[in-house]
């Protein structure tokens, strides 16, 4: 006999004869149906602490709940709905008020950002897959220069995509601070990727600050650099291939057509890749329209 029918099978009496100041206690057959939901469900809940019987029989294990327990059990039956994690869950039903619905309204806005982010992608794929990839490649104007020898200290670090905007606005604003006690910036910061960046690789990638003192950047990478895997190096000087992208162009997916339009660009030209690409940033972020140019997708090219 399953426990539902066990604990049903025993008469209302035995339950409220284990009740207290806080009401007779439900079966959780009875608890089960009353918060419409399911034994099983009502287990798992108890498994990950999002709703834990009001009391538990020594002898048998049998759990039973309050009829007051009801509508938390309702609750965390509708934020599964959402596909919250159970962390969040477990935060959301145990705020108070304002604060509760405040984490909902987080949490969904990130969901809602998420999925306009896949709904591009999917529409970046369909593109790709219907073959009209010239027709996107074609809105990028590709060009080259000359980039001279320069000092940069770096820093470098594996980090999956979602995490990636976030450290290289980090990473970048540690340089430019470090950048100060090597005798300033002398030019656009930028970051290599040297290998894919996706939600299956982690790169690694590299952020880059110029600075005019080598020897300073040698310093202070010497005495800060371990805690954040920071040191100073010679990029050697290179022609660049490169397409300017404006600041709405740069939020992914879109800015994939960019990396794959300069490298179309690259091979239809007969030149050879040769090194990582970059992701230059040559203007304020932060004061930028969506349609001024902020930053350039390039890779160096013999």
């Amino acid at each position: 006999m399953t426990e539902d029918a066990q604990v049903d099978a025993r008469s209302e009496s035995q339950a409220e004869a284990q009740a207290d100041d806080g009401g007779p206690l439900l079966t959780i057959g009875a608890f089960a149906a009353r918060a419409r939901l399911s034994a099983k469900a009502l287990r798992l809940y108890d498994r990950l602490g999002l709703l834990t019987p009001a009391h538990v029989d020594e002898a048998g294990g049998y759990r039973y709940y309050r009829a007051g327990q009801a509508e938390r059990a309702r609750l965390v039956a509708l934020l599964r709905q959402l596909d919250m994690p159970l962390a969040r869950i477990a935060e959301v039903i145990a705020a108070d008020g304002e604060r509760a619905g405040e984490l909902l309204a987080s949490y969904w806005a990130g969901v809602e950002t998420r999925i306009a982010a896949q709904r591009t992608l999917a529409e970046y794929l369909c593109g790709r897959l219907s073959g009209r990839s010239s027709e996107m490649y074609g809105k990028f104007e590709v060009e080259t220069v000359e980039l001279p020898q320069q000092v940069v200290i770096t820093e470098t670090r594996h980090t999956p995509a979602d995490e990636l905007p976030a450290w290289i606005g980090a990473s970048l604003g540690r340089l430019e601070a470090a950048a100060r006690e090597c005798g300033g910036v002398t030019g656009a910061p930028f970051v290599l990727f040297h290998a894919e960046v996706s939600t299956e690789s982690d790169g690694p990638v590299e952020s880059c600050v110029p600075v005019a003192d080598e020897a300073a950047g040698r310093a202070w990478a010497e005495a800060h650099g371990r805690a954040w895997q920071t040191r100073v190096r010679v990029e050697p000087a290179r022609r660049m291939a490169y397409t300017r992208l404006a600041k709405a162009q740069v939020a992914y997916p879109q800015i994939l057509a960019a990396f794959e339009a300069v490298e179309q660009w690259i091979a239809g030209r007969g030149l050879e890749q040769a090194g990582p690409s970059r992701e230059v940033y040559f203007a304020d972020w932060a004061a930028a329209g969506p349609q001024d140019p902020v930053c350039d997708v390039a890779f160096p090219v013999r």
